[in-house]
């Protein structure tokens, strides 16, 4: 592991054109259809975040429900979402991509059938685990399409894409508001996009192989308790779990229509408008974080990533101030105010995919990418849960101010803890790898 492999280094320059690794054909549009197929994943939950006004009145709900079902979809995926990877191992992941994002959405279909909360809880739970394997697999994927120098740029357009596919999906749901039983079409409808989709992976996406842009493509045997035990000393990953694990960051997709309701008062059709700009703001930010975070990783190789993640925590908590704790008359106000913090949010998978692919081995960044969208996972249930009773019992006000202000001021401090050991194994893994082109075989620990 490239923790233990080599000692501190400085950062190794990435090297010229001419000696690097050839690039996957159709790199761009396979990242297109991976970006389709993330915007289309945890319909469920889009349904929920969007409709829940709706159907809290449909089935008599408490506020705490609300986070009870994102907690649960969150929590399953915790254990969902490595399991999927273990399967990838033994099976193309072309396939497993198709099965667990796409005709999955079977289950998403069917939560539209509930009668009662605990039909919904266990239903969109089983769609939620399925989704589970999108993420880490897509990210592994992509670390494949792209070598160390385009990954910020691949990882902005791939979650922006996934972001504008939930942003225009947002108003058409919020219309079934105002239709009787609207919010069990907008399940059906969900449930049967994913089923397209998975169609679509397995007709179109090509595997471009794991390791194919790190000089050497290896094979996919299950990980070694040694590779495991590597992985988890790995500083620079136990520290992004830390982070994941306590940011509030997921608030505003999970809540932010039902605060538009029930606290300033807007209806449900009107709220859910901020969906889409939300998202676009979303696309651009992470399109423009990934521009960025490439150039700046190339100029300060050292610090240029972290110092943009911390930048973006702590941005984001200061302007959580302004849109949630400010009375703000105009809904446009939220539209704008909201749509910025969807930018700043967006820079986050723009820049944590590639800090996280550049201090792993390619064999193992399946493993790591569900290790810490597992703990991500987590936490996203853990604040969704805080959200939710902490709304019943204070007001989703005063939630907001704790979970999406002062949560997220205190993540971005967290992040200083970050540059030494980024420095030090990204340099490990680089010299590892090519020590690994320069000798095929010879480094196999």
């Amino acid at each position: 592991m490239p923790t233990e492999a080599v000692p501190p280094a400085t950062p190794i320059s990435p090297s010229p054109p001419s000696q690097a690794p050839s690039q996957p054909p159709r790199r761009w549009r396979q990242l297109a259809l991976l970006g389709g197929l993330l915007s289309v994943d945890n319909g469920e939950a889009s349904v929920l975040s969007v409709l829940f006004p709706a159907l809290r009145a449909a089935l008599g709900l408490p506020m705490a429900a609300l986070g009870g079902l994102i907690a649960a979809g969150k929590l399953v995926a915790v254990v969902a979402g490595p399991a999927w990877v273990a399967v990838a191992r033994r099976w193309p992941r072309k396939q497993v991509l198709a099965v667990c994002c796409g005709f999955w959405g079977v289950w998403t279909a069917a939560a539209g059938l509930a009668q009662n909360f605990t039909q919904l809880l266990i239903l969109t739970t089983v769609a939620a685990a399925g989704a589970a394997g999108g993420g880490p697999l897509t990210s592994a994927m992509l670390s494949d399409l792209f070598d160390d120098r385009a990954r910020g740029r691949a990882a902005g357009l791939l979650y922006g894409l996934a972001g504008l596919g939930v942003g225009v999906a947002g108003p058409l749901l919020g219309l079934l508001s105002d239709v009787r039983d609207g919010w069990r079409y907008g399940f059906f409808a969900s449930g049967a996009v994913q089923v397209l989709f998975g169609v679509l992976v397995l007709l179109f996406l090509h595997d471009p192989g794991v390791g194919a842009t790190d000089g050497r493509r290896a094979d996919k045997p299950p990980p070694t308790r040694a590779q495991l035990g590597a992985l988890l000393r790995n500083r620079t990953l136990l520290l992004i779990c830390a982070q994941r694990l306590t940011t509030g960051q997921f608030i505003l997709f999970g809540f932010g229509v039902t605060f538009l309701v029930q606290v300033r008062g807007f209806s449900n059709a009107a709220a859910s408008v901020v969906t889409l700009p939300v998202m676009l703001c979303y696309l651009g930010g992470t399109v423009l974080a990934g521009v960025v975070a490439d150039r700046v990783h190339r100029r300060a190789p050292r610090t240029g990533r972290i110092a943009m993640m911390q930048t973006a925590l702590v941005v984001y908590g200061l302007l959580s101030y302004v849109a949630s704790q400010i009375a703000w008359e105009p809904l446009w106000a939220y539209v704008v105010l909201f749509g910025v913090l969807g930018a700043v949010q967006g820079s986050n998978p723009a820049i944590n995919r590639p800090i996280i692919a550049s201090v792993t081995l390619p064999e193992l960044r399946g493993t790591a990418f569900a290790l810490v969208l597992s703990v991500e996972a987590a936490g996203w249930a853990l604040t969704s849960l805080l959200v939710g009773y902490l709304g019943d019992a204070y007001g989703l006000q005063t939630a907001f101010l704790w979970l999406t202000v002062v949560l997220m001021l205190a993540n971005g401090a967290l992040v200083t803890l970050l540059y030494r050991p980024y420095a030090r194994e990204s340099a490990a893994l680089q010299a590892q790898l090519r020590h690994r082109t320069a000798a095929p075989g010879t480094d196999q620990r």
